[in-house]
């Protein structure tokens, strides 16, 4: 690729500043700067003095995918609400909630939905919205020309996955076991860092299968798709939490919680959402997460 890509030169500028900040183990992925409004005209102003905020979220995909996205989701926030939004993540899933549950890093949290019990209950996190979906599934898929047909035909092969802490892992193991296959056993499971890592490893013949939720296998590249198949569907979980940190008061976490929900009633919000495939947010009660907490202790 030649000169004039703008797009191009930006994207290897985001990449080499990724390198960078995750060498200093601190992944900091977009700094969001609000245009300038005047107050008396922004229906948004009770977040101001927890200016920057961090919005943090679990690094179940690239780094570089966060950034495409949730930078568009990150900025829309920032201009509502007048506050500078920053995205973080983590090198892995352990240090994501140790970063949630010791150090309360995040102020707007984007976790898993098994570990949202835990950041309540460690940590004090507040629920204020979920994704509006009636759940998430994992699955498990392989390349079209491959003889596996189910999960039976597994025995004795690779199956790439997500971190062992990961939902997608947790509901694949529970549904392998369901059907009288244990993964210690009957098969190898090979932890990969993210769902696209994952999906590319059987995709690439370096696995057999691979396990990842549903979301981002439906997010991958049509060509990834439609090479394909999906042999497995596992039981359905609550779809993504947002919280808020205990230092956020209650008129804040209520404008960022207004914010969310009413995001898909207008043009430039379902603009943003398409970037997540978010049909958009919902109220939710804690206790809608508390069925899918005992897949940690599995």
């Amino acid at each position: 690729m030649t000169g004039g890509t703008n797009l191009y030169s930006l994207m290897k500028d985001v990449r080499l500043k990724i390198f960078i900040v995750a060498s200093c183990m601190q992944i900091s992925l977009y700094a969001s700067t609000p245009q300038a409004t005047t107050p008396a005209t922004n229906e948004y102003n009770n977040c101001t003095e927890f200016s920057p905020m961090t919005f943090g979220i679990l690094p179940f995909v690239s780094a570089e995918q966060l950034v495409t996205q949730f930078s568009p989701l990150a900025q829309y926030m920032s201009e509502k609400l007048n506050v500078p939004i920053r995205i973080e993540t983590a090198p892995n899933f352990v240090e994501f909630a140790r970063r949630t549950h010791e150090d309360q890093r995040y102020d707007i949290l984007f976790t898993a939905p098994h570990f949202y019990p835990q950041a309540k209950s460690k940590a004090g996190y507040r629920l204020i919205v979920s994704v509006d979906s009636p759940g998430m599934w994992a699955v498990i898929v392989v390349p079209k020309n491959s003889s596996i047909q189910n999960i039976h035909d597994l025995a004795g092969k690779r199956l790439a996955s997500v971190p062992p802490m990961s939902l997608a892992t947790l509901l694949v193991r529970k549904h392998l076991l369901a059907n009288g296959i244990d993964p210690e056993v009957d098969l190898t499971m090979i932890a990969t860092p993210t769902h696209d890592a994952s999906l590319l490893s059987s995709y690439h013949g370096v696995t057999d299968a691979s396990a990842l939720m549903q979301p981002p296998y439906e997010a991958a590249s049509k060509q990834v798709r439609e090479s394909m198949r999906i042999i497995a569907k596992t039981e359905s979980a609550p779809h993504i939490p947002i919280s808020v940190s205990p230092r956020i008061h209650e008129s804040c976490a209520t404008e960022i919680s207004n914010l969310l929900l009413n995001i898909s009633s207008t043009l430039e919000g379902q603009r943003v959402l398409k970037h997540n495939q978010f049909s958009g947010f919902r109220r939710a009660k804690p206790e809608e997460y508390d069925s899918i907490r005992d897949l940690l202790v599995r």
